[in-house]
């Protein structure tokens, strides 16, 4: 019982340490699975085009990105209507210009390389959690100067 207790305490540390991160691993990798399934569908069972389903997957992603950016993983506190303007603001022009690349990454698995698009659809989304876990950390969601 005391070795049990130990662990979870040692377990809630390092969580408390490495929360954020922590977080944003959980919903970037459920961020990555709404992407994916919702391209798969779109792409393998309703035939749409790459691009259309691309854009299509991306904007219900990002959806569900800000949400569960907002609330648990940087737990913003802007409630002013400027405030929270501004933040969603940048978080979609971030999520645009790393959305704009991802697609360049996807067409060029797809047309110069000639490859599976749903394999390269994945290669992007690594390539954009990275690039969205740093913009959001270091611009869009700062922590207010109390």
């Amino acid at each position: 019982m005391i070795e049990e207790m130990t662990v979870l305490t040692d377990f809630k540390k390092i969580f408390d340490r490495y929360r954020e991160s922590i977080l944003y691993l959980f919903f970037g990798g459920a961020t990555f699975v709404v992407s994916v399934v919702t391209y798969s569908i779109f792409s393998a069972y309703l035939h749409w085009t790459y691009t259309v389903s691309y854009v299509l997957s991306w904007f219900l992603a990002v959806l569900f990105a800000y949400l569960t950016n907002r609330i648990w993983v940087f737990q913003s506190k802007v409630t002013d209507a400027k405030g929270l303007f501004r933040e969603i603001w940048q978080f979609y022009l971030a999520r645009i210009v790393t959305g704009v690349i991802g697609w360049f990454i996807l067409a060029f698995g797809v047309q110069v390389l000639h490859q599976n698009d749903l394999l390269w659809n994945g290669i992007q989304n690594i390539f954009v959690i990275i690039s969205n876990y740093v913009l959001s950390k270091l611009y869009i969601f700062k922590k207010i100067e109390e």
